[in-house]
């Protein structure tokens, strides 16, 4: 099978909210903004160990299952 048959195959089986997500993150593509974040450097900062730290306990919550604010709380917060 192709490589178009096979992406032909994945466009058949996607649902209408699957392809309408797909549809909207391809014209996010042609925003000057979005085109201006895709064209940035890489951040090649170095990490520090507070920051490693910090990564670490997040993923370990996240594994966990755990979060420190639920959606409901976040989008009381900020929206």
């Amino acid at each position: 099978m192709t490589v178009k048959e096979r992406l032909h195959r994945v466009v058949d089986e996607m649902s209408d909210d699957e392809a309408e997500t797909l549809r909207r993150i391809e014209t996010l593509r042609s925003d000057p903004l979005v085109r201006f974040f895709d064209a940035a450097p890489i951040d090649d900062e170095p990490v520090t160990p507070e920051e490693e730290a910090a990564t670490a306990e997040v993923e370990r919550d996240r594994r966990a299952g755990i979060s420190p604010f639920s959606f409901d709380e976040i989008r009381r917060r900020y929206l």
